[in-house]
């Protein structure tokens, strides 16, 4: 069996949060049913498209979910969530604050109708706080969070992450919270809110930077390019090769002085490199030494010779090299599908359990798509009942 065989999970989730954690409890075995305003979530309109048309990032967050139109904005549209909670484990929504209280959803209403219900809730900032109720998204809480100022190289603009790392930590995080209390439950009888805020998750990886700070080892600036956050290991950097850049670092003397003796540069036996202190002290030196050296010799090869040494080095892959990457394929993390209109790329999932299979992705569905059918088999709803829904505008 699967992991969440049996749980059914209402996603009343847009963009990357929301869905991204129910993408996951999907690929566990949940049933999840994808609640869209008549308008459709936002990514079903971005122009990044497939070549069937169909949209790529709704498509990599939405497949393997059952998708229904519901306006809560309209009463009776409210009322159908309502009766689809009495059956559900768990509502996952990240709407803007407020946005189900003013529904009449809210989790006081809902956990009422069924007091086994988990509702998950995520926000910018959370519930509570001085910032509680203002709006965000990514790339706002990139800049509130501090990751903006930590990005990027000291002499320049602070910098967004290349990827949406906000969205996906949180959305990671609220994984976790959901599961901790559907055991809970197994204990109590009684579902609970889990809340997550995107601040709240993205600000313990900054750990390292923080460390700078305090120690005043980087009360200087903050970003620090490619080097350690808190400019407390050297080398630690993104370095030249033939071919393109490696990364590699020496956290520890037993891989600097594996790195050195590989070199075999008469510079790397500089004293001032002698320790990890000294290291760090004269790093645009070392880090001179450095590249000068793996300049010589191209990204496979350096991959090679020093994961031979277990000193840590990776090739910095390109987008396309990535979506050919052999490993990446192996691990299905990013899948390609096959069913009878053809083939399409996906998400898997990285969560692998020994004794819990992986639900394959199958291809998401178009705007209300599932409507009809979500509202006779879970409600038991006749064809003259969804009529009068529709007539209403509620579907």
């Amino acid at each position: 069996m699967t992991a969440l065989e049996g749980v059914k999970v209402i996603c009343v989730g847009q963009f990357y949060f929301a869905p991204y954690c129910t993408m996951l409890m999907a690929r566990l075995g949940a049933d999840v049913i994808k609640v869209e305003a008549p308008q459709g979530d936002p990514y079903r309109r971005l122009p990044t498209v497939d070549d069937d048309g169909y949209p790529i990032q709704f498509r990599f967050l939405n497949s393997g979910k059952r998708n229904i139109r519901l306006d809560l904005t309209q009463p009776a549209g409210a009322d159908v969530l309502r009766d689809l909670v009495k059956g559900a484990d768990v509502l996952v929504q990240n709407l803007s604050p407020g946005a189900m209280d003013r529904f009449g959803l809210g989790y006081d209403e809902l956990s009422a109708i069924n007091p086994r219900l988990i509702m998950a809730s995520g926000t910018g900032f959370g519930s509570f706080g001085p910032y509680a109720g203002e709006s965000a998204m990514d790339l706002t809480i990139q800049a509130r969070s501090a990751i903006m100022s930590t990005t990027g190289f000291a002499d320049g603009a602070p910098v967004r992450t290349g990827p949406s790392i906000v969205d996906f930590v949180a959305g990671t995080h609220m994984v976790a919270g959901v599961l901790a209390a559907l055991y809970q439950r197994t204990h109590t009888g009684r579902g609970q809110h889990v809340e997550v805020a995107l601040q709240d998750a993205v600000v313990p990886s900054l750990t390292s930077n923080i460390a700078g700070l305090l120690s005043k080892n980087t009360a200087d600036f903050e970003r620090t390019g490619n080097r350690h956050g808190a400019m407390a290991v050297a080398p630690y950097n993104a370095y030249p090769a033939a071919d393109g850049w490696v990364t590699l670092l020496c956290p520890t003397e037993a891989h600097w002085q594996r790195l050195r003796g590989v070199m075999s540069y008469p510079a790397a036996d500089d004293p001032r490199f002698a320790t990890m202190p000294g290291r760090c002290e004269h790093m645009d030196d070392l880090d001179e030494v450095v590249g000068r050296w793996t300049l010589t010799r191209t990204k496979k090869d350096l991959t090679k010779l020093l994961g031979d040494l277990k000193v840590p080095c990776a090739p910095v892959v390109t987008l396309p090299e990535l979506l050919e990457d052999p490993h990446v394929r192996e691990r299905g993390v990013l899948r390609t599908v096959e069913d009878e209109q053809g083939s399409f790329m996906t998400l898997g999932s990285p969560l692998f359990l020994s004794d819990s299979p992986m639900v394959e992705p199958t291809r998401s569905g178009g705007l209300g798509e599932h409507t009809d059918q979500v509202l006779t088999d879970e409600l038991g709803l006749t064809a003259d009942d969804i009529a009068a829904l529709r007539d209403t505008g509620a579907i």
